[in-house]
């Protein structure tokens, strides 16, 4: 056996051991530590097929970013466990069934004869010099520039809502947003022109 083959089953086993983790533990900073370990292992994964940004990318932005929010949150909040358990019987035929879907829908994907298509040919080992970043980046910004850019600007229009969502009017001292003030405004009110004496040094 080949070691990235092995190396392939180790992670795999990982993976797998990791998200049954997350679902099953009953402590949630637990659970979302497993979550860190799934990512982290998914991006080793991503290694051993050459793929190296998006190894790069789940590392430094689920890991890095989203799973550390993840934390503090969990940890500053004062989360009762008894009342999120109490409904956990009552969502699992609902989450079985997704969880049938899900597995059904991942065999049908990478099982290609269940529908008689031709299975793709295996992708040859890279050149030493092949960057996968660089060729990502150059379908990026040439064949997909236009989608990448809308992406990102209905990215940035969330963040500011949500931004403006959440400094709502809650106390007299909090900072809040008024969009109909704001809308309203008039070019004369933003600026005003002083005029004052010139001053001359004795």
């Amino acid at each position: 056996m080949e070691f990235s083959l092995f190396a392939f089953y180790a992670f795999a086993a990982v993976v797998l051991f990791a998200g049954i983790r997350v679902i099953t533990s009953r402590n949630p900073v637990h659970a979302a530590l497993y979550l860190v370990l799934a990512f982290f292992t998914t991006g080793c994964i991503w290694m051993l097929m050459h793929a190296e940004f998006l190894a790069i990318a789940i590392v430094l932005v689920y890991v890095g970013a989203v799973m550390v929010l993840f934390l503090f949150v969990v940890m500053m909040l004062d989360i009762n466990l008894d009342r999120v358990r109490e409904g956990f019987w009552q969502y699992l035929p609902v989450g079985l069934v997704v969880g049938l879907l899900m597995v059904a829908e991942m065999v049908v994907v990478l099982n290609g004869t269940y529908f008689k298509l031709d299975a793709a040919p295996p992708p040859g080992v890279p050149a030493a010099s092949f960057s996968n970043t660089q060729e990502l980046a150059r379908e990026l910004f040439t064949n997909y520039v236009y989608p990448f850019e809308l992406a990102s600007l209905i990215l940035t229009l969330a963040m500011v809502a949500a931004v403006a969502l959440t400094l709502r009017r809650r106390a007299n001292t909090a900072r809040y947003m008024k969009p109909d003030e704001q809308i309203a405004v008039k070019a004369a009110d933003r600026m005003r022109i002083v005029k004052m004496q010139t001053e001359k040094d004795e």
